[in-house]
């Protein structure tokens, strides 16, 4: 299902990301890099779009980062001759923590201090656009938006989101498709476990589903348009279905908030008038 027609995919994001920045009359780009799948996807299309010159990377671990995200970051930046930039956010995130000590009086949720450092990171790329005049790529993929899986003001932030209409799968299916000439994307990268590294040994499917569930289910949903009824008729689990239901609910406040997407297909998650739908 998701490996169909990659190369058309890649083609129309890539020609999606060109356009974009010639109808705003700019030609720099910064991306923030991980060390995880979908950044690392929308730093190899935005080279391919823009040219290795006009995209710049900045790499921003906080105390959670793990020292292989931050080498397989520096690899693929270094695969793709672009220049970047590692500003480590643990002595602003310290601050900040102790500073909101006596506000939340010594209680800091688990949560607050998640979104705290996605937030951070949003501040010093967005303050990087103000300084360069460059755009900031969004990285965040459909899975994770239908299902409220980001951080408002943080790493929802940018000027254009590349994935925000292609499911998780069909990054791993692009990643590959990238490498199909030589390795572009470090394989380490595209067979880690997806974390958001927020917190200590956080995996995306502490939250989420996993993703070879997940995806066929939102794909049903959005693209086949069938309700629960029926996908409980076709097989799946009541429990899963009303656990997807909820979240995607529960987050619908987020979408009216998000920056413009590319649209790959026939239905996407943002309103309309928050979709570019170039021809390819």
């Amino acid at each position: 299902m998701f490996d169909t027609d990659i190369d058309i995919l890649h083609d129309r994001l890539v020609g999606s990301v060109r356009t974009f920045f010639r109808d705003a009359g700019r030609e720099k780009a910064v991306v923030g890099l991980s060390g995880g799948i979908d950044s690392a996807v929308v730093l190899a299309l935005a080279v391919r779009a823009l040219g290795k010159d006009n995209v710049h990377a900045l790499l921003m671990p906080s105390p959670y980062s793990t020292l292989h995200s931050v080498t397989d970051a520096v690899e693929l930046a270094e695969n793709l001759d672009v220049r970047y930039n590692i500003v480590p956010i643990e002595g602003v995130f310290n601050r900040f923590t102790k500073e909101m000590d006596d506000l939340f009086d010594g209680e800091t949720k688990r949560i607050t201090i998640e979104n705290l450092q996605a937030r951070i990171r949003g501040v010093i790329l967005m303050a990087y656009t103000n300084q360069t005049g460059s755009l900031l790529l969004n990285t965040s993929n459909k899975s994770e938006v239908a299902m409220g899986y980001g951080t408002l003001y943080g790493d929802l932030t940018g000027a254009l989101m590349v994935l925000a209409d292609v499911y998780k799968l069909q990054v791993y299916s692009l990643a590959n498709y990238i490498n199909k000439e030589g390795t572009v994307i470090p394989y380490s990268i595209i067979t880690k476990e997806p974390s958001a590294e927020l917190s200590e040994n956080q995996k995306d499917s502490d939250t989420l589903p996993v993703y070879s569930v997940l995806d066929p289910i939102l794909h049903s949903i959005f693209e086949e348009g069938k309700n629960e009824e029926e996908l409980i008729a076709c097989g799946a689990d009541r429990n899963l279905i009303n656990r997807i239901h909820h979240m995607m609910n529960s987050v619908k406040f987020k979408v009216h908030q998000l920056p413009q997407m590319i649209q790959t297909g026939d239905h996407p998650l943002l309103p309309k008038e928050k979709c570019l739908n170039y021809p390819l």
